[in-house]
């Protein structure tokens, strides 16, 4: 009897696969010569049922990666793929062998920006927005560019009662209309920011001489 091939089976979402599977579960984690994986299939034809079996039943690493260093979040098509992969642990900032993430690749490709933008507001929600990020043209900007000469910007934990009087309300609310703007990591979202901060050093200097 001819052995059935399992990445066609994942790929068709047929239902030989998983009883196939649960006869030997070691399958369940295979990879082609290349590296494909049953994740990767499901995850690239929006499985999403055959997808959450892979990882809660057989177990099958979500960041599990192809000869490209790809994991399944890199061909992800739909925000719910997307999804599912995120609420599964898997790492986001992973890096392929071109030195991008999921979230970079996919918005430089431009067929699927919706999951790059679900993938940006992960990212930011995940407290760690400096992580490497593409900007609304798809190049990369893995961080902004330097600040003016003689500014420098030092990021803490502060408590509000830590806050220096002379930072007001007003530049408090300019730098954060500013940093949810979309474009806040572009070279315009910069020159402004550059501005405000050479705006505020030196109202603080007129005051110093004042």
């Amino acid at each position: 009897m001819t052995t059935p091939n399992i990445f066609i089976l994942a790929s068709d979402n047929s239902p030989n696969l998983l009883p196939t599977l649960r006869a030997k579960p070691s399958l369940a984690s295979s990879q082609d010569s290349h590296g494909y994986s049953l994740l990767h299939a499901a995850a690239s034809y929006n499985h999403y049922n055959l997808l959450r079996t892979l990882i809660h039943e057989f177990h099958v690493d979500p960041n599990i990666k192809d000869e490209d260093s790809e994991t399944p979040l890199f061909v992800a098509e739909t925000v719910q793929t997307a999804q599912i992969l995120a609420e599964s642990q898997c790492d986001l900032a992973a890096k392929n062998d071109e030195g991008l993430t999921a979230e970079e690749k996919i918005r430089v490709e431009g067929d699927f920006v919706v999951v790059a933008d679900y993938l940006k507001e992960l990212r930011m929600r995940s407290g760690d927005p400096t992580l490497p990020s593409s900007t609304e043209n798809g190049e990369v900007s893995p961080r902004p560019p330097p600040l003016p000469p003689n500014v420098t910007l030092n990021v803490g934990t502060t408590t509000e009662d830590e806050v220096p009087a002379e930072v007001d309300r007003e530049f408090r609310a300019k730098i954060e209309e500013l940093a949810a703007r979309e474009d806040f990591r572009g070279e315009e979202g910069q020159r402004q920011l550059r501005e405000l901060v050479t705006e505020a050093v030196r109202g603080v200097e007129r005051d110093a001489e004042g």
